[in-house]
């Protein structure tokens, strides 16, 4: 028999702060992590804005003797790991570390280092290389700092699917523990701003502004031109309701069910019709056992693309269509930007809204593109009993994540 999947600690390190009370605060009053970039110069760039992570100090979640080993990426899902952990109030000891894994996604990796350790490389000579960056550069790097850190012997896996990344490592993860192989997994995913990957989303022409127009984020909106990068990490303490059960733990939901499909596209671009979004939906729908006039709030991945938010609306629309009470869709990458495998930061915010009953407003939506039932500008008391995580990603990749109020 399947055992029930349920969040019982979220972790967060996001541009509106570190912590879940600063990120509640502030993602819910309705402020924009969005401000010029000081990681790196961007004269030469058109795009100057980013969501980047501050007042972030990775000293209070790491110790000293690890932390010098890590990678920027690798310490923002670590600390996101301990702190999912503590909102738990799950301890780790002899007895059940075994049962403990992680499942984390990212879609660049730590491209910081890997620009560093490549132009050693390629410029100087392979002995000149550090060796500690070495472990740094491939992606399972993140996933398998946080295990050694916390010392946990479970199931340890990365998954690289684009914007999907986190989205799918947290299905990944539930499945591992409805089948009885892990009683706990902190999964989700993160990503940062590197100048490298910058310069290259800048050639593949996804940064606003397209075409002209003020540089700005605005998601499914007619006037949107283009998307701002984010970084970060979000990280979901997923345990199945029996552990959770026993140790009195009081979880924030259930995770219901998902859905994962794919759809012919390049691979830096979109499909032309929203066949794929969909089969990822109403696959979620059915892995639930529930229709769609039942989902009271989508957490879109809309993030001012402008195929990409066209495509995922046209989703949403043809999903929802059924005559009745349509859901609240908000898009919350107008406070975060694009933070690629965001899914984690956007799974936590949705555990943080059926439990709150409060969803988080579209910042930067004006003028709808499509006749969706949008929370726009300011946050919206609403009581949920399912929400659907949507996750769209270039390359025609897609997933949906559907959360539960228990009880």
């Amino acid at each position: 028999m399947l055992r029930r999947v349920v969040v019982t600690g979220v972790g967060l390190v996001t541009p509106l702060g570190v912590g879940k009370d600063v990120f509640t605060r502030q993602l819910f009053g309705g402020f924009s992590g969005i401000r010029p970039i000081t990681l790196f110069d961007t004269t030469r760039f058109d795009a100057k804005l980013g969501a980047q992570i501050r007042d972030f100090t990775p000293q209070d979640f790491i110790r000293p003797a690890t932390l010098r080993r890590m990678d920027r990426l690798s310490q923002m899902a670590t600390a996101g790991a301990r702190m999912a952990l503590d909102d738990a109030a799950f301890q780790i000891g002899p007895h059940n570390r075994d049962r403990v894994g992680v499942v984390l996604g990212t879609c660049f990796g730590g491209t910081d280092v890997a620009a560093q350790f490549g132009k050693v490389l390629f410029t100087d000579s392979p002995r000149r290389a550090n060796p500690i960056l070495v472990p740094n550069v491939v992606m399972n790097a993140p996933a398998g700092h946080a295990a050694i850190e916390l010392g946990v012997r479970g199931v340890n896996t990365t998954v690289n699917h684009r914007e999907v990344s986190a989205e799918t490592a947290m299905a990944y993860a539930a499945a591992e523990i409805m089948r009885g192989r892990a009683d706990v997994i902190l999964a989700g995913g993160g990503d940062i701003i590197s100048e490298f990957y910058f310069n290259v989303l800048t050639h593949f022409r996804t940064l606003s502004p397209q075409k002209g127009g003020m540089e700005e984020l605005r998601p499914f909106d007619a006037q949107r031109n283009g998307t701002i990068v984010g970084e970060g990490a979000g990280i979901v303490c997923l345990e199945s309701l029996e552990s959770a059960e026993a140790r009195g733990a009081i979880p924030y939901c259930e995770i219901a069910g998902w859905g994962l499909s794919a759809a012919p596209a390049g691979p830096n671009d979109w499909p032309t019709d929203p066949i794929g979004p969909s089969l990822a939906m109403t696959r979620a729908l059915a892995a639930a056992h529930i229709d769609s006039g039942e989902i009271d709030y989508v957490s879109a991945a809309a993030n001012g693309g402008r195929r990409s938010d066209r495509i995922e609306a046209e989703a949403l629309g043809g999903v929802f269509s059924s005559p009745g009470r349509q859901p609240r869709v908000s898009a919350i990458k107008g406070s975060l930007g694009e933070g690629f495998s965001s899914g984690g930061i956007r799974a936590a915010a949705m555990a943080l809204s059926i439990q709150n009953r409060t969803l988080a407003p579209t910042l930067g939506l004006s003028q709808p593109l499509a006749p969706l039932n949008f929370v726009l500008n300011a946050e919206t008391q609403v009581a949920i009993r399912y929400g659907l995580l949507n996750g769209v990603s270039s390359g025609g990749t897609f997933a949906a994540v559907i959360m539960k109020k228990i009880g």
